[in-house]
């Protein structure tokens, strides 16, 4: 590490290094390969079904289970990255993450796989305590370009997890997936190993595990902002997450008769969010920024699900409305975090728990809920699904008036 003291930030409770310039590709890399471990399973859900002898629907608890895994991590796991040196902890999540995809790999049943799945999910949030990280690490003045660049690694990993395991999962099978999985995440660990900077926790005030949960769960009363983050992050991420689960069996329907490579090759067209996450951080830095960049995001969510809604006629619709979905999902996304790191320097592992928590649970919810309306009504049915999802988050925001709040608080 080339490390040298100097101040980040003002606010950080103690000063954080300067590090060498391929520190932020690095950390993007690292988020990108342990989330893409949460959405290795979606292009497989039509395989995973054969294999295993039942539906989509008996698959999803799969999908669900590594989504409410990692929001699981987020409460128990991320508030940890306060109370303690922070390398120690993602080192520890790291080697567990490598046994976890193994014994996905390894699984015999439905069951055995979902609960894989749940250790998995569990600690694939590695992921989130790099971010904080590199939110003490950025001067305040940039944060939002760090952040941003960061997450560029991480919807690369969430999209590009999709495309490895679609290819893979057709020509080796969905075991190959996880074993590959494990391996790179053995290789990343490794990388994290040689340039994480050894710091000193940045709150010693928790003294017990019990406190340092509970001193979490306080942050989401003590901040509107991270509320109003957190419920809209929730119902939008739930919006792209209908959309994902549905995806696999309207490509493997009648309609397109394509298989897991297709679907997972889907999520190329989705890379086009990475391009929208930098200039997202640039606009979220401005004054009023987040909240301008959230309502053009959030809009550009629902309007995919009008191109969507179109999906079983043609693939022209679909290949338009993702595009648009993962621009509006990513800037929505780099927006709400812009919004939450400024708000408590010492507590910005806590925070950013609080608000993925929402976040995946509500990706949970649209996944469970997107296997149940292709049970119901095929495609028509997700589609209408994932447009409530959207139009309730647009209108939460719309709604949510931060200066009453803060006159209130």
């Amino acid at each position: 590490m080339n490390a040298s003291s100097a101040s980040a930030d003002p606010a950080a409770p103690h000063a954080a290094p300067m590090l060498h310039r391929a520190f932020l590709p690095l950390m993007a890399v690292a988020c990108g390969v342990a989330v893409a471990n949460i959405y290795y399973v979606q292009p497989l859900l039509q395989q995973l079904a054969s294999s295993f002898h039942t539906s989509v629907a008996g698959i999803s608890s799969v999908p669900a289970a590594t989504q409410m895994g990692y929001a699981a991590g987020l409460i128990a796991l991320g508030p940890l990255g306060d109370r303690y040196p922070r390398h120690r902890v993602i080192m520890g999540m790291g080697a567990a993450l490598v046994l976890v995809l193994l014994a996905a790999a390894l699984s015999v049943s439905v069951t055995m796989l979902t609960i894989a799945s749940l250790g998995v999910g569990l600690t694939a949030s590695i992921a989130q305590q790099i971010v904080p990280l590199v939110a003490h690490l950025a001067p305040a003045e940039r944060r939002g370009r760090a952040v941003g660049l960061v997450m560029s690694g991480l919807l690369i990993g969430i999209l590009g997890g999709r495309v490895l395991a679609g290819l893979l999962g057709q020509w080796l099978g969905w075991r190959m997936v996880y074993g590959l999985a494990a391996l790179l995440n053995l290789a990343s660990l490794a990388m994290l190993w040689r340039v994480v900077p050894r710091l000193p926790p940045d709150d010693t005030s928790a003294r017990g595990y019990g406190q340092l949960v509970w001193s979490t769960l306080v942050q989401f009363t003590r901040h509107a902002e991270l509320r109003s983050a957190g419920l809209v992050g929730g119902l939008f991420f739930g919006a792209f997450s209908v959309f994902w689960v549905g995806l696999t069996p309207l490509l493997a329907s009648s309609a397109y008769h394509l298989g897991p490579a297709v679907a997972g090759l889907f999520g190329v067209l989705g890379l086009s969010g990475a391009i929208v996450a930098p200039l997202s951080g640039r606009r979220s830095d401005r004054p009023g920024g987040p909240r301008r960049v959230m309502f053009v995001a959030l809009a550009a969510v629902l309007v995919s699900w009008a191109a969507f809604a179109r999906g079983a006629h043609g693939l022209g619709w679909l290949v338009l409305g993702v595009v648009v979905l993962d621009m509006g999902v990513q800037g929505a996304h780099i927006a709400n975090q812009t919004r939450i790191f400024a708000l408590d320097a010492a507590s910005r592992s806590r925070i950013n728990a609080v608000y993925m928590t929402l976040y995946f649970l509500g990706g949970a919810l649209g996944t469970l809920v997107a296997g149940q309306a292709w049970a119901l009504g095929g495609w028509s049915a997700v589609a209408g699904a994932g447009a409530a999802f959207a139009a309730l988050a647009l209108a939460l925001h719309a709604a949510w008036n931060p200066r009453r709040d803060v006159a209130a608080a």
